[in-house]
């Protein structure tokens, strides 16, 4: 079966938290601090499976979730940072944001290189680091902080510098066939092939192209219709089409009028696209009359769209070394295959006051303050602890949590909640 668009959902692990601990042992009865700190999450890694070329694994899984960090120890031991879990994806994959439809990122992009699409939490403290010369007993640490997590579309776009377009049934999958080693199923009925079909085509020596067989292409294609719209996707990253059309007309078609068609669905779906360089393939050219073809008219046709044009037979073999040949030479022109840029611009990165994304929201004489970094600060504080509730006070005065405050209309005597825990404000 072929696959080549899912939605999963990924989660880098979170870190381990740092320890609170004291140095004991015999004759030190009230040694230092020395909580270890806590091991980093696992990220998200998404890695190039050249060996693939559907979506397939992704049928049934849908949920990658990367391993958690280690707590750290007493006596300074640092947790077990996670091992990255690694997914493995067909070359030219797009990661897309699931909610913004935006490429993330382009799988081909640095040659394929891995690519960290979720971080894992860092480790906290251990209780070690907020040892001062006047804070000699810290009774409290910082938490590890959580993995970043998204849903995302997986969508692949087929690696190929050549594409065999057109309607079905004109021979697409036959010319693969005779000019590659792809063996795609081929009859005389429409919609034989259900998904793409790559083969890699040698011109001698080490070299060579890989052409793809793009299959149900019809009017309507890019609005949905038949099976086009599912596979339109995979002509976005070849450099060069081959408009195959039936010059026998056994069928009764006009290739003139399938050419118009096939291109304005292209137009549609992709302007870009359109513009590709195009080589007319006139297939089935063994079974041409031309007393019934008006072949003067397709040639002149085919000269108004500046495209070259050549006349086969996948039956017979006529005319596909010059097609290959004709290929090689024309790729050797062309820019090398298109690489989609990042449109996106991750939420954690839209700066709010000091950098931080903070909401605040009052409710009567409540103000109730919200925030991932908050929620996050929360797990290292020691709320029975003098010294921690000092340096909790501290770190809300310096990110400006008490002047947004403020600007809300919080003064003297009005409560403040931070994730289930309430003070009376005081200036």
């Amino acid at each position: 079966m072929f696959v080549d668009n899912v939605k999963i959902y990924i989660k880098a692990g979170d870190g381990g938290n740092g320890a609170i601990s004291f140095h004991r042992e015999k004759y030190v009865s009230h040694g230092g601090p020395d909580g270890g700190d806590g091991g980093h999450g696992g990220n998200i890694v998404f890695r190039v499976d050249e060996g693939t070329n559907t979506l397939l694994a992704f049928r049934y899984k849908h949920k990658f979730i990367a391993g958690n960090g280690g707590n750290g120890k007493t006596s300074k031991f640092h947790g077990a940072t996670a091992d990255d879990l690694i997914i493995s994806v067909p070359p030219g994959t797009l990661i897309r944001d699931a909610v913004t439809g935006k490429i993330i990122h382009d799988m081909t992009e640095g040659g394929g290189a891995d690519y960290v699409c979720c971080r894992g939490g860092r480790g906290g403290w251990g209780n070690r680091h907020f040892a001062t010369p006047t804070r000699q007993i810290p009774n409290f640490a910082k938490n590890g902080t959580k993995g970043e997590e998204k849903e995302v579309i997986l969508e692949l776009k087929m690696l190929a510098d050549v594409g065999l377009i057109g309607y079905p049934s004109v021979g697409k999958s036959s010319i693969l066939s005779r000019i590659s080693s792809a063996k795609p199923k081929i009859a005389d009925y429409h919609f034989t092939t259900l998904s793409p079909n790559l083969g890699v085509v040698s011109t001698g020596a080490e070299s060579g192209f890989v052409a793809a067989d793009i299959p149900g292409l019809i009017e309507g294609a890019s609005e949905g219709l038949g099976l086009g719209h599912a596979f339109l996707r995979h002509v976005d990253r070849c450099r060069l089409l081959l408009h195959v059309v039936d010059i026998s007309c056994f069928e009764g078609r006009d290739p003139v009028e399938d050419i118009k068609v096939i291109n304005a669905e292209l137009e549609k779906y992709s302007p870009e696209l359109a513009t590709r360089p195009q080589i007319v393939v006139a297939n089935k050219c063994d079974a041409l009359d031309r007393e019934y073809v008006n072949v003067d008219a397709f040639e002149a046709y085919v000269k108004e769209l500046d495209c070259e044009l050549l006349y086969v037979s996948a039956a017979t073999g006529e005319g596909l070394d010059t097609l290959v040949s004709l290929c090689a030479e024309r790729l050797k022109e062309l820019p090398p295959m298109p690489v989609f840029e990042s449109e996106y611009t991750p939420l954690d990165a839209i700066s709010v006051e000091g950098g931080r994304d903070t909401t605040i929201r009052r409710e009567n004489n409540t103000f109730y303050v919200e925030g991932e970094w908050l929620y996050n600060l929360m797990g290292q504080i020691n709320f029975d602890d003098y010294e921690s509730l000092n340096y909790f006070q501290k770190v809300l005065k310096n990110s400006g949590i008490f002047t947004m405050l403020e600007e809300k209309g919080c003064t003297d005597g009005h409560t403040v909640s931070i994730y289930d825990f309430e003070f009376e404000y005081v200036k």
